[in-house]
């Protein structure tokens, strides 16, 4: 089965259901005699479409076996996963170990880049969708019951109003003369496609609604928001109007980075935009702050609808981007720009008088981008080469060589086996002049996505001295990678001692 692609969304700095026969599934995860009975459901690539096919609602968690966020939410999932099973209908929760090689093709369709990744399943997977709920039982129980009620709730009162609309959430709300028609049904439809993302509620009498005219007639889709103007109308109901208009209305002119967890859903979704994203990191308790906050909301207002984004972050909260930024506490007032091709700009020590003019200079594409590296090593002596941002095109580009380099995360498990199979590769290879084995840290040095396409952990590319450039993905054997090189390198004056080192290899397995 063809699976559909996932809603499109794309960057993240650190970052997921249907009426089943539930019997059926849970009796193929049950152990034997004296196991407890397992409610999430283990799928693989050998029942996973078969599985998906024949439910209309699921939730799958893509995960591995090493991440510790995945080890700290098993319970919470089993746990959730037991109390739906009780649910009319039933509701069922699985899991696929994405880190597998026999599951590559799984995570790569599905996107996975991080874990854990939660999606939700409608329609035998027509339909799939990011699971943006709690990661607590009872929360991700709450969750999943309103995911497979209605997707828009009838606001017949004042009370039912009060009871779903949440002021620190966006919801959305059309009104109607009638609950029929075109416009009613492409409403319904939105409300359905975008049910993980918003609450949707529909009604007859705008009366009943907060804030904004209540004399409103329909149809109208009225938005309510805890920031900026508070609520926006809109009358267009074509499908992408309407959904384009709650993209754009639903994010704020400045995002607040900081430890108010009713602002999360706004950060994933500024983090998540196509945009380019500028943010500002500083000290809330300064004393400068206020005056900052407003200058900054200015030049926020002038360039919104300019294809940039605002986020103005706390320091005190921002540790975890300083650290993927490579930066400093010392450097705030800080602003960076990162734009939709992973470019980056930096404006440390940030002046209030410079914060218009260095985000126009950025408009006007005079900046330098910012490439976050470690130190250029001062001994590099070791058989396989390290390799940082600052060095990488005078050693894999310009160095006449074959290179082989790896891209690897220092806490990754598949690294850390491959590691020592590099070493002796590049200890069998040492006495060829014109082969390097080499290894970048992707987690602290910046990636040229225009060149290197690194979606996990670890990543081979080879380049030939003549500057060729192709992604390894054959056996991770010492063999199997020296007969890769053995064949894809330039032919040079020291070929003959690469086809010696070859059969010394062959010999020594």
């Amino acid at each position: 089965m063809a699976m559909a692609s996932r809603v499109p969304i794309c960057f993240c700095i650190f970052v997921f259901c249907l009426f089943i026969s539930f019997h059926g599934l849970v009796s193929a995860s049950e152990g034997g005699e004296g196991k407890a009975k397992e409610f999430v459901v283990t799928l693989d690539s050998s029942n996973f479409y078969d599985t998906v096919n024949n439910h209309s609602f699921i939730v799958v968690e893509f995960y591995a076996p090493w991440c510790g966020h995945c080890k700290h939410l098993a319970p919470e999932y089993e746990k959730a996963a037991s109390v739906l099973s009780s649910h009319d209908p039933p509701v069922v929760l699985a899991k696929v170990d994405a880190s597998d090689e026999a599951n590559k093709g799984l995570a790569t369709e599905f996107e996975i880049r991080g874990f854990p990744t939660i999606k939700i399943l409608r329609n035998g997977g027509k339909i799939v969708q990011d699971y943006k709920g709690p990661r607590d039982a009872d929360g991700i129980v709450t969750f999943l019951k309103k995911q497979v009620g209605p997707a828009s709730a009838e606001i017949k009162s004042v009370e039912d109003a009060g009871n779903l609309i949440d002021e620190k959430k966006i919801f959305i709300v059309g009104v109607f003369s009638e609950f029929s028609g075109e416009e009613f049904e492409n409403f319904t439809q939105l409300a359905d496609k975008l049910r993980s993302d918003y609450d949707f509620g529909h009604t007859l009498d705008a009366k009943h609604l907060p804030r904004g005219e209540s004399t409103v007639r329909g149809p109208t889709v009225r938005l309510l928001k805890p920031f900026d103007e508070l609520v926006v109308d809109f009358q267009n109901f074509h499908v992408d109007a309407l959904e384009n208009f709650i993209e754009e209305a639903s994010l704020p002119t400045i995002t607040l980075f900081n430890k108010d967890p009713s602002n999360q859903p706004f950060i994933e979704k500024f983090f998540n935009s196509p945009n380019a994203k500028a943010m500002l990191f500083m000290n809330f308790g300064s004393e400068l702050a206020d005056t900052f906050k407003s200058k900054y909301h200015d030049v926020a207002v002038q360039y919104k609808k300019k294809g940039v984004g605002f986020l103005l972050g706390d320091v005190e909260t921002s540790q975890g981007a300083f650290q993927y930024f490579g930066l400093q506490e010392n450097q705030v007032p800080l602003l960076i720009i990162q734009t939709n091709d992973g470019k980056k700009y930096l404006k440390p020590n940030l002046d209030l008088d410079h914060i218009a003019p260095w985000l126009k200079e950025y408009m006007d594409g005079s900046l330098k981008p910012y490439v976050k590296s470690e130190p250029i090593p001062e001994v590099n002596n070791e058989p396989v080469k390290v390799v940082v941002a600052d060095n990488l095109q005078d050693v894999v580009f310009n160095s006449g060589k074959n290179v082989l380099l790896e891209f690897y995360a220092p806490w990754c498990g598949h690294c850390k086996k491959l590691a020592p199979i590099l070493d002796e590769i590049a200890v069998s290879l040492q006495s060829d002049a014109d082969v390097i084995i080499a290894k970048i840290d992707a987690t602290a040095n910046d990636i040229p996505t225009d060149t290197f396409n690194v979606r996990g952990y670890p990543t081979l590319y080879f380049k030939t001295a003549s500057g060729n450039l192709s992604q390894y993905d054959g056996d991770r054997t010492k063999e199997a990678i020296i007969d890769f090189i053995r064949k894809s390198r330039d032919k040079t004056g020291h070929q003959d001692s690469v086809k010696d080192e070859q059969d010394s290899v062959k010999d020594e397995l």
